[in-house]
């Protein structure tokens, strides 16, 4: 039996004998509210809009120039999105926020938002007024809402001057970023060639002055960020083994160096390292998102083998059906039939709460903490099955 008072809060675990009376029981499993590590809630106009399979740089053109529609529109949208995670028993949210839309809703705090102000720019001489445009959304979120960073979009539409100015943002603590999505960017890097070069001509944008590194996107950009505590890595479908090896190798690096500063180092800006929340790297998986836009899946048994700290987003209605967390484990489940419901309950759950470092209060059932809970119900034993459903009850 679970205990907790009113609010939610986790009071006690005891023997059913134990409980005393106001039992109320469930069939299936409870388990604390879902992560949603990575959605784009201020895109939820668009679901349906956008066909499937079309490729990343088609649906990245369709939403650039086919986002803006009427603004009640949008609102409306982003409250029944909003709802839908709600009842799904979605609790928190790290989302990626291109305008300040979405700052009504989430004001009303019936999910915890990690918001991430994105930003974006592959001309380098236009870098500090893309930032300060973003700084200026920023500062409107900060105003009502505790949580926020000022994020890089992805490796082949961030200049290396615009991952200089995020990477010294005293704020950004948690970081994230689209990562490796298709098999493009890393052939933009490795030789200036593919689908990306086109999207630059369609958007007027003057790539002659970009090298390629000979490496790839991964191992391009991320020595440019030196100042988290969390990274978040998005999608990831085309990561590999050598990729996890070198992020690794940088995040012990960078972590070991971290340590060995001084609290106030002021003058390249870096943060000092904190012992509730260590330097970590999470990998983030979207696969219905990924089936839609390119049919494509990450490979999750290379990030297994790797020990690597995975968690789980919905990305954005223009990329999904729905915004559901269980609708992702299932598939997962389908793709990868080894994966145990316990695994996938842990990315859902405890893991996303870590890189969103809001484990102190959710993730798992703990006495003190206010995780939320879910209801799974329709199981099939021990893993999900087509009917399975999940309900928030607190």
């Amino acid at each position: 039996m679970l205990i907790t008072d009113k609010n939610g809060t986790i009071i006690d675990f005891v023997a059913l004998e134990d409980a005393g009376d106001l039992i109320e029981n469930f069939s299936g499993m409870l388990c604390p509210g879902f992560i949603n590590a990575h959605c784009h809630l201020e895109l939820s106009h668009m679901k349906g809009y956008i066909p499937q399979n079309t490729g990343l740089t088609n649906f990245l053109l369709k939403v650039i120039f086919e986002r803006n529609i009427d603004e009640a529109t949008i609102v409306a949208a982003i409250e029944t999105a909003e709802n839908d995670m709600f009842i799904n028993g979605i609790v928190a949210v790290g989302d990626i926020c291109n305008n300040a839309i979405t700052i009504a809703q989430k004001s009303r705090h019936r999910l915890q938002y990690h918001n991430f102000i994105e930003t974006s720019g592959f001309i380098g001489a236009l870098a500090a007024s893309r930032f300060a445009s973003s700084e200026a959304i920023y500062k409107s979120f900060s105003a009502l809402l505790p949580a926020n960073s000022i994020v890089p979009h992805a490796p082949y539409s961030v200049s290396p001057p615009l991952f200089k100015l995020i990477n010294r943002y005293p704020n950004n603590k948690i970081i994230t970023i689209h990562n490796q999505e298709t098999a493009a960017e890393n052939e933009l890097f490795l030789k200036k060639e593919g689908d990306f070069l086109a999207m630059y001509q369609q958007m007027n944008i003057d790539a002659t002055g970009f090298t390629a590194s000979g490496k790839s996107s991964l191992q391009t950009y991320l020595p440019a960020l030196q100042n988290y505590q969390s990274l978040i890595l998005v999608h990831n479908v085309c990561t590999t083994a050598n990729d996890i090896v070198f992020e690794k190798g940088h995040t012990l690096s960078f972590k070991t160096a971290a340590e060995l500063r001084q609290p106030l180092t002021t003058a390249d800006g870096l943060q000092a390292p904190d012992a509730h929340h260590p330097i970590t790297t999470h990998y983030c998986l979207c696969p219905n998102a990924n089936l839609y836009i390119t049919g494509q899946l990450p490979d999750v048994d290379t990030l297994l083998k790797q020990q690597c700290s995975i968690v789980l987003g919905t990305d954005s209605l223009a990329a999904n059906h729905q915004l559901s967390i269980l609708e992702e484990m299932k598939t997962l489940q389908k793709h990868f039939a080894h994966l145990p419901l316990q695994t996938l309950l842990q990315w859902a759950t405890i893991n996303g709460a870590k890189a969103l470092q809001t484990s102190n209060t959710l993730g798992s059932f703990a006495i003190g903490k206010k995780p939320g809970i879910v209801n799974i119900s329709n199981l099939n034993g021990l893993m999900l099955s087509n009917k399975s459903t999940a309900k928030r009850i607190l």
